[in-house]
């Protein structure tokens, strides 16, 4: 980056593809969309398709809970190169770390709660945000 201070959206981008590459290098499967929502010191991502093909495999041979019990071993495992992609890609630290995902959908949810909002070029884009201005205006 050149220095300037980003926009919402570029760091949301930024994350986004961040995550498809961590998913596609550690895990050998790209998701097909990632989608990443600064909410003041959180950062909300859904990933659509974030199932695996052994975990596919799993559930279409009947073997359901096999499956969940693989994807916790993944999450817990790519959990601290996420927290560190995040803090990486936002400037800020993840406090806590939250996440699920939903084998049938194949969809996966993930909470960062961060220790600051991140700096932004356009911090009342980003809801909840309470500008200087606005605190205890009336």
């Amino acid at each position: 980056m050149t220095g300037a201070i980003p926009t919402r959206g570029q760091l949301e981008r930024n994350v986004s593809q961040s995550i498809q590459a961590l998913y596609s290098n550690q895990l050998g499967h790209r998701p097909t969309k990632v989608t990443c929502q600064l909410f003041d010191a959180t950062l909300a991502i859904v990933i659509e398709d974030s199932i695996t093909q052994p975990e596919q495999l799993l559930m279409k041979k009947g073997q359901g809970d096999l499956a969940e019990q693989v994807r916790f071993g993944l999450d817990e495992a790519i959990e601290p190169k996420l927290k560190k992609l995040i803090e990486e890609v936002l400037e800020v630290n993840v406090l806590d770390l939250l996440s699920d995902a939903t084998l049938e959908t194949a969809r996966s949810g993930i909470i960062a709660v961060l220790s600051q909002t991140p700096s932004v070029r356009n911090p009342d884009t980003i809801p909840k945000v309470k500008t200087k201005s606005s605190d205890k205006k009336k």
